[in-house]
């Protein structure tokens, strides 16, 4: 059953401001009148908080690469479960900072061990198939990305790679957005973020009046 509301998400290589973005377009959704839910990947449920901290945490450097796929899959499905499709079902617009289109950008292109035919099956049996309706892809030059990760000071296991991995990822990004031009929005996040959010905005509503999806006040 096609859902009612309509599913965004933001993607983006490291330092691409696409989480305080997305915070900023929730706050003018809210004011404006629309039902958001805001959520996020790893995690977005209790369960899946849990496998964040899994996945993120410093002292699990000798993780597999296979086992972080799958527990990134675990989260995603309880995720899409618990929380993108019940609110999809009650039409609100739902917000998610990352999403599937990550998996292929990190682990397929960045670790560039894994072929895209290998985690598309993975992807759609943890997700039940569901794609969002728009993918913002939020580009950013690596050298500036990764300048902007290490001043906000909250580093993570993603974090400590070398800088050819995180290359390779902005290019996977970019290679998906080229594959599907009328699902991805590229937007350039080098620039001043008030700048960056006014072309966020203007996509946005472009795209929720296009989908019909209403202010409810």
């Amino acid at each position: 059953m096609r859902q009612k509301g309509v599913f965004i998400t933001f993607e983006g290589p490291e330092g691409s401001g696409k989480t305080s973005q997305l915070a900023a377009l929730a706050d003018y959704l809210q004011q404006t009148g629309y039902p958001i839910c805001v959520t996020r990947e790893p995690g977005g449920t209790p369960i899946g908080d849990q496998v964040r901290e899994i996945l993120m945490g410093l002292k699990n450097t000798a993780m597999q690469p296979r086992a972080e796929i799958l527990l990134f899959q675990a989260s995603r499905a309880q995720l899409v479960e618990q929380v993108v499709l019940p609110n999809l079902a009650a039409g609100k617009l739902v917000l998610c900072d990352r999403y599937a289109d990550s998996t292929l950008a990190y682990q397929g292109y960045g670790y560039h061990k894994f072929s895209l035919e290998q985690l598309r099956p993975l992807i759609a049996f943890a997700t039940g198939g569901l794609l969002p309706d728009l993918t913002l892809l939020l580009d950013v030059d690596v050298n500036i990305g990764l300048r902007r990760r290490m001043q906000e000071g909250d580093v993570n296991r993603l974090d400590v790679y070398e800088c050819a991995f995180y290359e390779r990822v902005r290019q996977g990004y970019l290679e998906l957005a080229r594959l599907e031009p009328l699902r991805w929005v590229t937007i350039d996040a080098g620039r001043p973020p008030e700048q960056v959010q006014q072309d966020i905005r203007q996509v946005i509503m472009q795209r929720l009046e296009a989908a019909s999806l209403l202010p409810t006040r």
